[in-house]
C-alpha cells in the first residue's frame, strides 16, 4: 500500500462492525482504504471479490473484463443487470458498484488480459485478484505479479470444486511453480453454478482483505480445496519449484 489513509466519520459509521475485528482494528481499515486491487475478470468469481472488496472498503478497484454481457451469465455474474445484456460487462459491473459503494474509485477497464497491458495494470495496484477463465491471462498476471513483487490471490473453480492459493513473489510457489503448463483438461466453458462461483470469490476476497491488511493468516503457500458437493475442504502444502522459469531467480526482498 502506498498510503494510510485517514478515516472520515463517514468511513467510521460504514465500517465499524468489521473495525471491532481484535487485530484488524481502526488501523487495518485505514490500509484498506488506501489500497488499491486488480481484478481480472469481473464474471461469477471477480464479480463476487469485487462486491465483497468494495463492501469492506478497498479505496480502489481496477476491473479488467472485455467483451458484452450475454444471456448465460446471469445465472452467475452477480454484478450484471438481465436489461444489460448486448452491452459491456465492465461498464455493468463498475455501475454496481459505484451505486453500491460511491467511496470507493472504480475503473473499468474493457479489455481482458493481454500480454500488450499486463504489465501497465498490475503496476498502478498493491494487490492482483485472478478470476480469469484462460490460463494464458492467468500466466501473463502470475508474471508480472512475480516481476513486479506483488501478491496475487488465484481463485479457480469447476463444477462444485473450488481452489484458492495466494502467491508472495519470492516466498511462496507462483502458478507456473504449480501448473508448469495448462492442463489439458481446462476448457472455456464448464459447468457451473452461481453459488460455487460466490463461494470462491467471498474466500478471495477475504484472502485479498488479509494481505492488504496485514492481518490473519494467508494461504502462503498453501491451497485451499473444497468439494462443495460433498462440503469437505482441506489444505494442501505447495513447495516452490527452485528451476521454475518465471520465479525461481526470485528471492523474497531482494531488489
Amino acid at each position: 500500500m502506498k498510503s494510510l489513509l485517514n478515516l472520515s466519520e463517514s468511513d467510521k459509521a460504514i465500517h465499524q462492525w468489521q473495525m471491532w475485528v481484535p487485530d484488524f482494528g481502526e488501523e487495518g481499515q485505514r490500509k484498506l482504504k488506501g489500497a488499491s486491487v486488480l481484478i481480472s475478470r469481473c464474471g461469477g468469481v471477480g464479480g463476487a471479490v469485487a462486491l465483497e472488496l468494495a463492501a469492506a472498503g478497498v479505496g480502489r478497484l481496477v476491473l479488467a473484463h472485455g467483451g458484452n454481457l450475454k444471456p448465460d451469465d446471469l445465472n452467475r455474474q452477480i454484478l450484471m443487470r438481465a436489461e444489460a445484456v448486448g452491452t459491456s460487462r465492465v461498464e455493468c459491473a463498475a455501475r454496481r458498484l459505484r451505486e453500491f459503494k460511491p467511496q470507493v474509485e472504480i475503473v473499468g477497464v474493457p479489455e481482458n488480459i493481454t500480454p500488450a497491458n499486463a504489465a501497465a495494470l498490475v503496476g498502478q495496484v498493491d494487490l492482483v485478484v485472478d478470476c480469469a477463465p484462460l490460463f494464458e491471462e492467468r500466466f501473463l498476471m502470475n508474471r508480472e505479479a512475480v516481476r513486479q513483487r506483488k501478491p496475487l490471490v488465484e481463485c479457480a473453480m469447476y463444477d462444485l470444486e473450488t481452489q484458492i492459493t495466494t502467491i508472495d513473489p519470492g516466498r511462496t510457489p507462483c502458478l507456473a511453480c504449480l501448473y508448469p503448463e495448462a492442463p489439458a483438461y481446462w476448457k472455456r466453458q464448464f459447468p457451473v453454478f452461481g453459488a460455487v462461483a460466490g463461494v470462491v470469490g467471498c474466500l478471495g476476497a477475504m484472502e485479498a482483505l488479509k494481505v492488504l491488511a496485514g492481518f490473519g493468516e494467508p494461504l502462503w503457500g498453501k491451497v485451499l480445496t473444497g468439494d462443495l458437493r460433498r462440503m469437505v475442504f482441506r489444505v494442501v502444502k505447495t513447495k516452490r519449484d527452485p528451476e521454475c522459469p518465471v520465479c525461481g531467480p526470485v528471492r523474497h526482498g531482494a531488489e
